[in-house]
């Protein structure tokens, strides 16, 4: 009997423990570029708003713009990946922000001194400057592996063609969760004419810059406006609503600092209550439970949110 008493605990224990090691993902998953669009033309009962993991979401022992990293922020909430392509020595798009390999991997000076291959003898490093086993991924892995995941806002470093990267878009099918950025309305006018098809984060934070956009030809529902990274007043929020666009706030920098000094304060949940949309920051845990706190008292649901389970 005893024996029995001991085994039975001993599977309970097993089990309990796998239990825990259990992750649950959450997804965003819109099945055609259609869809994709309609939801970021804004209207109020499509209304649900996201974060965007900037570079990631990285955090102790996930760098930044690594797909293990864009996996880990999937745990906390449905979200938008933002990362930044760059070139190896042979041309092969690479996710990497910095010019040089010094602040996040192992790797020393220019990443366009060295060719895919001999990157990948490099490890990246956390922003705590703690090496991991993670490498640096290329594009055709992140957009591999985005789909059906997350949405993607393309950050494109300089000497990137955009051309490059539609091409890669088309190529894994992944427009149904591709939002290019761009920073200048001269950018923003070349992907649309290479892309008409394609959401477009261009800089809006005047009303001048929109009407700028829409003298290129770039039409609002094309549009998804990044309105800068200090909040602007209900009325703007309002005057691109009303033109059915959504905005993205950045939040990096003061705002999270703000945010993490008075966490109490709930300054995501104030932001999106005046009219953010998307807010793209690193600060991703406290993010996400003030988001979760808004759309649930609002009653926000979004069915093209999943969950899935993986060890």
């Amino acid at each position: 009997m005893k024996f029995l008493v001991i085994l039975f605990c001993s599977i309970m224990l097993f089990f309990s423990s796998c239990k825990r090691d259990v992750k649950v993902h959450h997804y965003i998953n819109f099945e055609s570029v259609n869809q994709l669009q309609s939801f970021l033309n804004w209207s109020p009962e499509k209304r649900y708003p996201l974060f965007s993991a900037h570079r990631g979401g990285p955090m102790p022992g996930f760098p930044e713009n690594c797909i293990e990293t864009f996996q880990n922020a999937t745990t906390f909430q449905p979200v938008v990946i933002e990362f930044d392509i760059a070139f190896s020595k042979d041309s092969v798009m690479v996710i990497m922000h910095d010019d040089n390999l010094d602040r996040t991997s192992t790797g020393k000076g220019p990443i366009g001194n060295y060719t895919y291959q001999e990157l990948q003898k490099f490890n990246l490093k956390d922003n705590d400057g703690k090496e991991t086993n993670f490498k640096i991924p290329t594009l055709d892995s992140v957009l591999s592996w985005a789909k059906g995941k997350v949405l993607l806002t393309i950050d494109l470093k300089k000497g990137v063609p955009y051309s490059k990267v539609i091409e890669k878009v088309r190529q894994y099918n992944v427009e149904n969760c591709s939002i290019i950025i761009t920073y200048t309305a001269n950018q923003a006018q070349e992907v649309y004419r290479l892309a008409p098809d394609l959401m477009i984060s261009a800089s809006v934070q005047k009303k001048a810059e929109l009407k700028r956009l829409n003298d290129l030809g770039i039409p609002n529902n094309r549009i998804v406006a990044f309105v800068g990274v200090s909040a602007p007043n209900k009325e703007f929020y309002k005057f691109l609503h009303d033109k059915g666009i959504t905005t993205i706030l950045g939040t990096m920098g003061n705002i999270d600092k703000s945010s993490k000094a008075n966490p109490d304060k709930r300054v995501y949940y104030n932001l999106v209550n005046d009219g953010a949309d998307i807010l793209s920051g690193d600060n991703l845990k406290q993010t996400t439970d003030q988001l979760n706190k808004f759309r649930y008292n609002k009653g926000l649901v979004l069915k093209e949110v999943s969950k899935s389970e993986s060890q």
